[in-house]
């Protein structure tokens, strides 16, 4: 199961791959808007993601991380941004391997940590990351301000 980290020239796989995640959280986009947001991300060195592969090169799945500073630890962290495996290949392992990866990668840049969220109703993904090692943080609430700044 192919897993690497993706550079500009995986923006074809990654763009229809990132809309289908979009689509689950029932978020439209249009592809140039996805290419241009995943575009500035790789570019600019601002996110790393690693995409997942059948044995025929087809992109199954990705997940993208972004780099944060835990200033409780004194140390870098990653914030594990977003995970997606098409439903077709869900429950092959391409979402474990992915997650792995990302895994692997905070642990080699020397990060104290991974921090993810998801959808109190994603009972799958929960299961996915619970059985990984993952703890629920029943000590902090999550906030959002939403800035009106709307894509466009």
């Amino acid at each position: 199961m192919p897993i690497a980290r993706a550079t500009l020239a995986d923006l074809d796989d990654l763009v229809p791959l990132f809309a289908g995640y979009l689509d689950f959280y029932e978020v439209p986009a249009p592809p140039s808007d996805i290419r241009d947001f995943l575009g500035q991300r790789l570019e600019r060195h601002e996110s790393v993601v690693y995409l997942a592969r059948s044995i025929d090169g087809v992109g199954l799945g990705f997940v993208q991380l972004y780099p944060f500073f835990a200033s409780l630890a004194l140390r870098p962290a990653w914030l594990l941004s977003d995970l997606y495996v098409i439903p077709a290949a869900r429950r092959d392992g391409y979402g474990e391997a992915l997650m792995n990866a990302a895994r692997a990668h905070a642990e080699a840049s020397g990060a104290c940590g991974l921090q993810l969220e998801t959808a109190k109703d994603n009972r799958n993904a929960q299961g996915l990351y619970e059985r990984l090692g993952y703890q629920r943080d029943e000590r902090f609430y999550t906030y959002w301000l939403d800035l009106g700044q709307a894509r466009g």
